[in-house]
């Protein structure tokens, strides 16, 4: 875990505090043509290897660095002005997934070793149940009804902001669950509550109010019965 913690650091220096915003500049202009696309790679090669401190690391600095140098082209060359968002998070998320690897590797844990633990299925089950799945659960439950204070205030409030919303707080109830902080519970609904009030008091609607209330109340009901389920699961592994 301590080399992936310095491995995250080497890539965090590399690709946001010592990457100007001339190089970025640079690199989606000329793309492979850039000097600086292989400035970047050298520098998290030699990042990753000063952070490992050994020198039987090396060849897995170079790694990173490759990999890294391969993922930002396929990024660079795809990538259109609309789907940026989209390809620096699936960019990020790759980088992190090579390090995670490279770790693997180097500490002769093995990736096939990982993929084959149960905590890795019930957790990654549980992540992906309070995502989409749950998202689509709740709006077929509750589209039953309809308030027509939501459908008038529709066009002040961002695209999809409120499935985003409930998709991260599943999640925090999640991690709140399986840390052991049942009290950050209590903290996410009144803060959530807190911001809503604004909005409902606004609204003067009760067909609203209850509305939210139910989509809610359904929505960290969920989150708690899985995160009490993939507990119980996870402590009944040997």
């Amino acid at each position: 875990m301590i080399l992936f913690i310095k491995l995250l650091l080497a890539h965090l220096l590399g690709d946001f505090i010592w990457q100007p915003n001339s190089w970025v500049a640079d690199k989606e202009i000329k793309k492979h043509k850039s000097i600086y696309l292989y400035v970047h790679i050298l520098l998290h090669g030699v990042l990753a290897a000063l952070v490992a401190g050994k020198v039987s690391f090396i060849p897995y600095a170079v790694l990173i660095a490759v990999t890294h140098g391969i993922i930002d082209l396929i990024k660079l060359n795809f990538q259109k002005a609309k789907t940026k968002r989209t390809w620096f998070v699936a960019d990020q998320i790759a980088h992190i997934i090579i390090l995670i690897a490279v770790v693997m590797l180097y500490e002769n844990n093995g990736i096939i070793d990982f993929w084959v633990m149960n905590e890795f299925w019930i957790l990654i089950t549980g992540i992906l149940l309070v995502t989409k799945p749950t998202s689509i659960f709740i709006k077929t439950i509750i589209s039953i009804w309809s308030p027509e204070s939501q459908n008038s205030h529709q066009d002040n409030s961002l695209a999809s902001a409120g499935n985003y919303i409930g998709i991260l707080e599943r999640l925090f109830i999640l991690c709140f669950i399986l840390t052991a902080h049942f009290e950050a519970i209590g903290f996410l609904l009144a803060a959530k509550s807190i911001f809503r009030f604004g909005d409902l008091k606004e609204a003067k609607d009760r067909k609203l109010t209850e509305y939210v209330m139910i989509g809610t109340l359904i929505s960290f009901g969920i989150a708690i019965i899985v995160g009490l389920i993939l507990q119980a699961l996870l402590l009944q592994l040997p």
